[in-house]
């Protein structure tokens, strides 16, 4: 059996994945970067092959992408992140026609027509329309671990209004409703509802259309709260992979199996 592996160096997290010849996932790994990307994609390359028991010499082709994917030496090829996303988030869910991905540092939006990438708008020079707004605004203002945002939103009934298109100017913001004792759930949600429009809105941009199906990926996708914003301001259903985290390294996988072949 030949195995093939997906490497995505992102600007927050480093993912792999490792397919076998036939494209299942043999596994994956996950790590949070520190300030050293190539050493942070030669950790997370190690983590799964420590977990599979093969050796870097049992990788038939290796494909990095994402903001780092030059950094790392040990690849065959490097591929843009666009089209890695593209090709995991459909073989995933082949019904895909548009990807909303929001990671730490980034965020995406990618129009398919049915497997080929037909448009995509990216913003990666402002935090306030990527997960490290919620970060930000989550430990320095409310104190809370980022993971508590999407269950304490979806408990609002009165989801605030935050008029500022800065981060910085946010916290101010979000400290004087606090300081009138509005509840953090309301606080939170309107926290969710300034994203996903600077999200859509970067799509509306670009003649992005949002048909259907929509899928979530990115870090973000795991809060329910982002998911269900982002699901009622579009007004259709959002569908998240089960690891929306790994779309990216999967599809730069799956394209080392073209690649080899």
């Amino acid at each position: 059996m030949k195995y093939y592996a997906g490497i995505d160096i992102g600007s927050t997290t480093s993912k792999v994945v490792i397919l076998d010849g036939h494209k299942n996932i043999v596994d994956f790994s996950i790590v949070r970067n520190s300030y050293d990307l190539s050493k942070s994609g030669n950790t997370v390359f190690e983590n799964s092959l420590n977990r599979t028991g093969l050796s870097k010499n049992g990788i038939s082709y290796i494909i990095s992408t994402g903001y780092g994917r030059r950094t790392i030496k040990l690849q065959d090829a490097a591929e843009p992140e666009v089209i890695c996303h593209a090709k995991g988030t459909v073989h995933l869910i082949p019904t895909c026609r548009t990807i909303i991905d929001i990671g730490g540092q980034d965020s995406k939006i990618i129009e398919l027509d049915e497997r080929r990438v037909k448009n995509f708008q990216m913003n990666d020079k402002c935090s306030a329309g990527t997960g490290r707004y919620l970060d930000a605004l989550a430990k320095n203002v409310l104190g809370i671990e980022l993971e508590q945002l999407g269950e304490l939103s979806l408990k609002s009934k009165d989801p605030i209004k935050l008029s500022s298109q800065c981060t910085i100017f946010a916290e101010s913001e979000i400290i004087s409703f606090l300081s009138h004792s509005e509840p953090v759930e309301n606080v939170i949600a309107g926290m969710h509802l300034s994203l996903a429009r600077r999200v859509i809105q970067m799509g509306v941009t670009a003649n992005i259309p949002f048909n259907k199906d929509i899928v979530l990926s990115g870090g973000v996708a795991k809060n329910r709260g982002m998911v269900e914003t982002i699901s009622k301001l579009l007004k259709q259903e959002i569908i998240t992979p089960g690891e929306p985290q790994i779309t990216g390294a999967l599809g730069a996988a799956l394209i080392a199996i073209e690649r080899e072949l």
